[in-house]
C-alpha cells in the first residue's frame, strides 16, 4: 500500500460534528463540546451575514411559494383525525386577509385555493407551490405573424437600429397603428428571436472574450495614450495627451505623463521612466495598433531589452478592457474636473495627486476589493532587474559620417574631433545613447571605440601638430622609386635593380 492510500482523509464538517457530539463511555454527550461547536456554526454564519450573504428567495416564483407556505403553516403542525375537521380548518383560514409579496392591500383566500395548496405541499414541498410560467411567455402576444414578420426582418436589416426608432417609424409611415403595440413587446419578441442588440453585437463580434489577467506583477504592462482637454498656453490653443502605463496584473500605474504630443518618442521615453525609477523590466508590453506603438525605434529598443512587443487586433478596443476602464477613472476623477489648463506643470501635479491620493489606495472590484498599490508591492513579481549600463546600451543609436582630414566631423549640428589621426578621410560609424542625449558620441570601427570630444580650438593651437598621420613622409630614408626608368629597362632588356 502506498503512503498515499495510508494518509488519512481531511476531516469535513459532519466528521467534525459527530466527533464532538459522540456520547462518552456512560452514554452522555459532553455539553461543552456540543456548545463549542454551535458557537464555531454561529460565528462562521455571522461572518457570512456581515460580508453582505443574504438568506432570501432566489426569484419571484421562490418568494411567491415561501408566502403561500406561510398562509397554510398553521394546517401543517395539526393532524386530521375525523372526517371534516380539515374542511373546517380551510373555511376558517379562508376567512382570514393576507398582504401578498408586493401588493398594498390584504386578500383573502378561497378553501378550494388553500386546500391545492396543501396537498402540493405535501406532496412535493415547497416547489410544489411555486406557481407555473405561462408556456407562451416572451411570444409577445400581442403581435399578428405578418407584424412579427416586418419587425424582425427590419432588424435583420438594421441591427444598430435600436427598437424605440423601429417602432416609431412604422407607427409614423402607418404600417402599425398608433398604440396598438408596445415597446416591451417589440423588445421581447427581439429577445425570443436573437435579434436583441446584445446579443447581435456578440454575434458580430465573433470572438470569445475571457476575463484574464498576468499572474506576476511586471510580468506585463499595457501602455496608451488618452485625449484630455485642450490647454491655453500664451493665448494659444495647445492639445493635451496623456500617456501611462499600467501593470496588468496590480492595475498600478507605473509610469504617466502629461504631454502636447503622441509621438513614438514620448511612449519611449516614458517607458525608460519607469524601468529606471523601478529597476526592473517587463516581459512584455501591450500596445494598440497606432502609429505611436508601431514604429521601427520602439520595436528595437524592446527586442534589445528582450521585451516582448504585443500588439492588440485592429478595430478591437475590448481587448485593450484594463487600459480603457483606467482612462474612464481618470476621466471621470480628474480630466473631466481640469476646466482650461494652463501647463503642463499644472496636469502633471493633478494626475500625480490622483493616483497617490485615490487610484493606488482604492479598492478595486477585479482585485477583490484590494487597492492596486496593495497587490502592486505584495503580489508575486516578475522581478527581471535592469541598470543603466544596460538601458543606456539598448538605447544606442548610429549613423555614418565622413571624417575630415582636420579629424572633424558633424553630429546634430555640433562638431567633434578624434584624436585618432589614422581616420581621417574615413567614412566611420558614430554611435551615441538616447538615454544620455547631452553625453558625447563615439566612433565605432573595426570592432574597436574612439571617444569623440567637442572641438576646442584654443586648445588645439597649443597643441602640438607632431603625431602619427598616414600621409606624412618619413625623413631619413631614401628609397628609390622611377616609373619610366623602371620601363625603359624594361623595354631594352636592362636589369634596372642592378644599378
Amino acid at each position: 500500500m502506498s503512503d498515499a492510500d495510508e494518509r488519512p482523509e481531511p476531516p469535513t464538517i459532519e466528521s467534525t460534528r459527530a466527533s464532538l457530539c459522540a456520547p462518552n463511555a456512560r452514554g452522555e454527550m459532553d455539553p461543552l463540546h456540543v456548545a463549542r461547536l454551535f458557537a464555531t456554526e454561529g460565528d462562521r454564519m455571522d461572518l457570512l451575514m456581515k460580508e453582505g450573504a443574504k438568506l432570501a428567495p432566489k426569484d419571484t416564483a421562490e418568494g411567491i411559494a415561501i408566502f403561500r407556505a406561510q398562509v397554510i403553516g398553521p394546517l401543517l403542525t395539526r393532524a386530521f383525525t375525523s372526517h371534516g375537521e380539515l374542511a373546517a380548518a380551510l373555511r376558517a383560514l379562508s376567512r382570514e386577509h393576507h398582504l401578498p409579496p408586493g401588493a398594498s392591500a390584504t386578500r383573502r383566500y378561497a378553501s378550494s385555493t388553500l386546500e391545492r395548496w396543501y396537498y402540493r405541499f405535501k406532496k412535493r414541498g415547497l416547489d410544489g407551490l411555486k406557481p407555473k410560467r405561462r408556456s407562451d411567455v416572451g411570444h409577445a402576444r400581442e403581435l399578428t405573424d405578418a407584424q412579427r414578420e416586418l419587425l424582425c426582418a427590419i432588424r435583420r436589416e438594421h441591427p444598430t437600429t435600436n427598437a424605440a426608432v423601429i417602432l416609431r417609424t412604422l407607427e409614423t409611415d402607418g404600417r402599425l397603428a398608433k398604440g396598438a403595440v408596445s415597446l416591451s413587446t417589440v423588445r421581447r419578441l427581439y429577445r425570443q428571436h436573437g435579434l436583441d442588440r446584445v446579443t447581435l453585437r456578440v454575434a458580430d463580434d465573433g470572438r470569445v472574450r475571457l476575463r484574464w489577467q498576468a499572474d506576476r506583477v511586471d510580468a506585463l504592462w499595457h501602455a496608451d495614450v488618452c485625449h484630455g482637454p485642450a490647454m491655453k498656453i500664451a493665448g494659444r490653443t495647445v492639445p493635451l495627451r496623456i500617456h501611462a502605463i499600467l501593470d496588468d496584473h496590480s492595475r498600478y500605474i507605473v509610469a504617466i505623463v502629461a504631454t502636447t504630443t503622441e509621438r513614438e518618442v514620448e511612449m519611449l521615453s516614458l517607458l525608460v521612466r519607469a524601468m529606471r525609477s523601478r529597476g526592473r523590466r517587463p516581459e512584455a508590453l501591450y500596445l494598440d495598433n497606432g502609429a505611436t506603438y508601431t514604429g521601427e525605434v520602439l520595436a528595437t529598443a524592446c527586442s534589445r531589452l528582450s521585451i516582448g512587443l504585443l500588439h492588440a487586433a485592429p478595430y478591437d478596443p475590448q481587448a485593450r478592457g484594463k487600459m480603457e476602464r483606467f482612462w474612464r477613472t481618470l476621466r471621470e476623477g480628474c480630466l473631466d474636473h481640469l476646466g482650461t489648463p494652463g501647463s503642463l506643470h499644472d496636469v502633471q501635479v493633478r494626475l500625480l495627486a490622483f493616483l497617490a491620493k485615490h487610484y493606488h489606495v482604492a479598492p478595486h472590484a477585479s482585485l477583490m476589493g484590494k487597492s492596486p498599490g496593495e497587490v502592486y508591492e505584495t503580489a508575486p513579481r516578475y522581478d527581471e532587474k535592469i541598470d543603466d549600463a544596460a538601458l543606456g546600451a539598448a538605447l544606442t543609436v548610429h549613423g555614418r559620417r565622413r571624417v575630415r582630414r582636420d579629424g572633424t566631423l558633424e553630429i546634430g549640428g555640433t562638431t567633434f574631433e578624434t584624436r585618432a589621426g589614422f581616420l581621417a578621410g574615413r567614412v566611420v560609424v558614430v554611435g551615441r545613447t538616447l538615454l544620455d542625449p547631452t553625453g558625447d558620441p563615439w566612433i565605432e570601427h573595426e570592432g574597436q571605440r574612439y571617444r569623440l570630444g567637442r572641438v576646442n580650438a584654443e586648445e588645439n593651437a597649443r597643441r602640438k601638430k607632431d603625431g602619427p598621420s598616414p600621409n606624412r613622409p618619413q625623413r631619413g630614408i631614401d628609397v628609390p622609386f622611377d616609373p619610366p626608368s623602371a620601363l625603359l629597362d624594361a623595354l631594352v632588356g636592362r636589369n634596372g635593380g642592378a644599378r
